[in-house]
């Protein structure tokens, strides 16, 4: 096992490296088979690079260690709400907040940051998934929450570098979700083609109808449907445009940018959507002369994406008298279809249906992720994996002409 300047070849193939420095009189010495991240080394260029990564690591460590003071969880959260998440949607705020006022603060609010193990937030994750029987993606949240704090730390030098490394960072040790339940539901949920012919019927000519459909057919979301106006509507080019969402703050309904950055989007629509969206505007022209005084009265003003107050009447969802139309709009039609059509309905599973079928069409990838405006491929990938009654029925169809 000869050594060239710090790195050598082991008998299996992969490499390693070692040092021996010394700083401020300390004598630190290392010896590794795998990079910083705990990835194998497979070549002499990545041992070399990989040691020296370590080695400024160290020095960095060691220049940290006269600078780290030490932080109590909940001051190092106090200090996150105060200054780190200014650019943080109002949602975002509500969820975190939740999370720590009814959960994390009592069990590690005086805990110090630079004091919690690995284990025990594993255990902790474990606890809430498989005692507690919290749902995955609930679950889940939890753990994002563990990484903000732990990344705020070391961010504010509360945080060595190997103990920021060992909890967030090298995929061997990191605090980690527990192994998914064989019985938890996380697939994606569509409805069948016999379902659909129901919720069409159920839903023609009614009050939900509009929203029903641009779910239906372009698979949005149900803050994004009731929050999308006329002027966003283009019927000459067949097309919307998603760059705002409706949301209560507050207890007021306001207009607020979507859920994400991708969601800013263009959606093409169906020939189906346009005609109905062509005689619901001029039925609403009508109806601004008919309802006029009504209006008066019926119509709120809520404030835009701009701060501006607009009136409710310039949502595409929005009654005849000027009564505006609200997520819980779908409250109602949901029991309904439950009692009478025994359907499990939900409106996100619209969108749900909306991909798969779109899937199912063979749309290109890349073009059905940036219709659904997801931020991530792999996500709109999920559904080419769905498994739909269609798709059952293709397969059985394939299997028979083996």
């Amino acid at each position: 096992m000869a050594t060239k300047n710090g790195v050598y070849q082991m008998d299996n193939g992969f490499w390693a490296y070692r040092f021996s420095i010394l700083i401020d009189g300390k004598r630190i010495s290392r010896k590794k088979t795998t990079d910083e991240f705990g990835g194998k080394l497979k070549s002499q260029a990545a041992a070399t690079k990989a040691r020296a990564a370590a080695i400024t690591s160290v020095h960095i460590e060691m220049e940290r260690k006269h600078k780290v003071y030490r932080r109590t969880v909940k001051e190092v959260f106090d200090e996150y709400c105060q200054n780190g998440r200014k650019d943080r949607a109002y949602k975002t705020i509500l969820k975190q907040d939740s999370l720590w006022k009814n959960h994390l603060c009592d069990k590690w609010g005086k805990r110090f940051v630079d004091d919690i193990s690995v284990a025990e937030v594993n255990d902790y994750l474990s606890s809430l998934y498989y005692e507690n029987e919290y749902s995955y993606q609930y679950t889940e949240s939890f753990l994002k929450m563990f990484y903000l704090i732990f990344g705020q730390a070391y961010s504010r030098n509360y945080l060595d570098v190997d103990t920021y490394n060992k909890l967030c960072v090298n995929k061997n040790t990191k605090i980690h979700m527990p192994k998914l339940r064989t019985d938890d539901d996380t697939d994606i949920v569509s409805f069948s083609h016999e379902e659909l012919a129901l919720l069409d019927e159920y839903f023609e000519g009614t009050n939900a109808e509009t929203a029903y459909m641009l779910g239906r057919f372009c698979g949005l979301r149900i803050n994004e449907c009731f929050g999308l106006k006329w002027d966003h509507v283009d019927l000459e080019n067949g097309t919307i445009t998603i760059d705002r969402q409706q949301q209560y703050q507050d207890s007021l309904i306001k207009l607020v940018p979507p859920k994400t950055r991708n969601a800013n989007r263009t959606i093409y629509l169906c020939d189906k959507l346009i005609e109905h969206l062509k005689a619901k505007k001029k039925q609403a022209m009508k109806d601004s002369v008919t309802y006029a005084a009504v209006r008066q009265q019926k119509q709120r003003f809520i404030e835009d994406l701009d701060g501006s107050m607009i009136s409710c009447t310039e949502l595409v969802n929005c009654l005849p008298d000027g009564t505006i139309q609200t997520v819980n709009s779908m409250k109602y039609p949901t029991r309904e279809i439950k009692s009478k059509l025994n359907i499990n309905f939900k409106y996100h599973y619209l969108r749900h249906t909306y991909g798969t079928l779109m899937a199912e069409m063979n749309t290109p990838t890349h073009l059905l992720c940036n219709q659904m405006g997801h931020g991530n491929i792999h996500v709109t990938q999920l559904y080419y994996l769905a498994v739909s009654q269609t798709g059952i029925a293709v397969l059985q169809k394939n299997l028979n002409q083996l």
